[in-house]
Formats: C-alpha cells, sequence, structure tokens
C-alpha cells in the first residue's frame, strides 16, 4: 500500500517505550501520527533523520491501528542507533510494505509455526492473528529454538502462551545453562513429537537462513507438502519496494513479492538459503 502515492513518504513516529529484550535486541513501541495497518508479515521501514532506514516485520498485534511494536536486533550502524532511541524520539515510518500471510489459507488445518532465533518477533504478529482465529483451526503448534536461554525473546510472554489450551508450544536452546529446563538442542530436534495430518497440515518457518533450510528439508521428510510451507525470507531486504535489487531472489524481489513465500515457489532458485 502506498500513502498519498509515495511510497517514499515516511510518517512521522514517536518512541513510546523501549523494551531490553536481550543484550543485542530491542523492542521499540511506536505511536505513528496517522492511524497504521498491516498484514501479519509484512514489513515496514524505519528510519532514523541523519543515519538511514532499515526494514522490520512489526512484532505487534495487527489490528492495533494506534500503536505498533518493533523489535530490533543490533547488526550494524542503523540498527546501532535504533538501541540508542529513547521514549520521546522521534523516528520515520514508511510501509506497510510486501506480501504478508493470507489467513485464510490456514483456516480449517492443522498448523505448525517454527520460528529460531529473532525470527520469533515477526511470528509474534502471526500467532497473534491465530489465536484470533484459533477457532477455525483444527490445532496450532509452535516449536521455537535460540542458542541459549539469554537470548529467548518474549520470555515471559511465552510462559503465557504454554497456558493456552489453543496451544501446543515446545522451546528448545542449542546450549542450555543451569536457567534452562526445557530440551537442548537444535529445533529440528523438537519437530520428531509432532503429530499432525502432515500432506493437509500448513507450516511456517521464520529465523535465521541456515535455519530454514534445516527445517524446510526436515518438514519435507516428515510428510508436508513443498506448497504448503510458507517461508519469511527477510534476508537482504534494503529499499522496500525494489528498486534497489538487494533482495532479488531468482525472479522476484523479496521485499515487493514477499517477504512471505511457499517453498514450492522459490525452491528452484539458487542461493536461496544464502
Amino acid at each position: 500500500m502506498e500513502r498519498n502515492g509515495n511510497p517514499y513518504r515516511p510518517i512521522e513516529t514517536e518512541v513510546l517505550d523501549v523494551v531490553v529484550e536481550t543484550p543485542t535486541i530491542r523492542t521499540l513501541r511506536l505511536q505513528p501520527t496517522e492511524p497504521f495497518g498491516f498484514q501479519p508479515g509484512q514489513f515496514i521501514e524505519l528510519s532514523v533523520p541523519g543515519i538511514g532506514e532499515a526494514p522490520f516485520t512489526p512484532s505487534s498485534h495487527w489490528m492495533d491501528r494506534e500503536q505498533m511494536e518493533v523489535t530490533v536486533m543490533k547488526v550494524g550502524r542503523v540498527t546501532a542507533r535504533i538501541h540508542e532511541l529513547e521514549a520521546g524520539d522521534v523516528v520515520g515510518l514508511r510501509g506497510p510494505l510486501g506480501r504478508g500471510y493470507d489467513l485464510d489459507e490456514f483456516r480449517g488445518k492443522e498448523v505448525l509455526v517454527v520460528g529460531g532465533g529473532c525470527g520469533f518477533a515477526p511470528l509474534r504478529s502471526l500467532m497473534y492473528a491465530f489465536f484470533d482465529i484459533s477457532h477455525d483451526l483444527k490445532r496450532l503448534v509452535f516449536r521455537g529454538g535460540c542458542r541459549s536461554s539469554s537470548e529467548l525473546l518474549y520470555r515471559a510472554e511465552l510462559q503465557q502462551w504454554k497456558q493456552r489450551s489453543d496451544l501446543d508450544l515446545e522451546l528448545t536452546v542449542d546450549v542450555g545453562d543451569e536457567t534452562w529446563t526445557g530440551p537442548v538442542g537444535v529445533v529440528t530436534t523438537i519437530l520428531d513429537d509432532v503429530d499432525l495430518v502432515f500432506p493437509q497440515a500448513r507450516a511456517v518457518v521464520c529465523g535465521p537462513p541456515v535455519m530454514m533450510m534445516h527445517t524446510t528439508r526436515k518438514l519435507l521428510a516428515m510428510g508436508f507438502g513443498e506448497e504448503h510451507i510458507h517461508l519469511s525470507m527477510e534476508k537482504n531486504m534494503s529499499c522496500g519496494i525494489g528498486k534497489c535489487g538487494h533482495c532479488r531472489l531468482g525472479t522476484f524481489y523479496c521485499c515487493k513479492h514477499g517477504p512471505v513465500f511457499r517453498y514450492s515457489e522459490i525452491k528452484n532458485f539458487p542461493g536461496i538459503w544464502e
């Protein structure tokens, strides 16, 4: 969606609060000066005046048009500056951009969501949407993993999710410590106990490329159809509107034609996990 026909125009947006999630990840609660909507899986461009902009998928409820949350990992110059923002600072917000999830695709189906590391952030908004339509889902399963317990996002909220009767949730870490009482191992190791009718079920995967690669291979081996595996291919996005070519994926631009793709759409392109 282009606002006033100008996809480059940012909306003035106030930072309301900053939550430290992990040593390298923070969640910003934002309030745009205009009502702002998005579909789960779509993304926005967040700009810091004089520094630059970067793409992020909102991690908040997609129906809230007054405020928004974005969860940001510090990985470069722009994100380092975003981590320095405080309540009261003003940034620019552009979007919504790209193709998100078609929620109707999941109605009446068993759904498996697999998240890894910072991939929990985009999936958080999608999970809120699934909770809203859980009465239309046959089953909802979430499996997630990260490198260590100190890097687990939304820890308190995930404990609340565990109490939900409409969700089967299990988490793992690559390396355990004295604070971790759950499974230890990469996320694919906790997929073996998932009991679904795989040819008809739907899967969603979001996380680092190597995690998505191994998880996709695991899901195919379990019996998921190639067209039923939905991937969030956010790596390398930059301009957000298909102009810079930075996120080209075969015949697609991730920012314009994605970032949500079915595996069947992109499986034959080289370098999809790079």
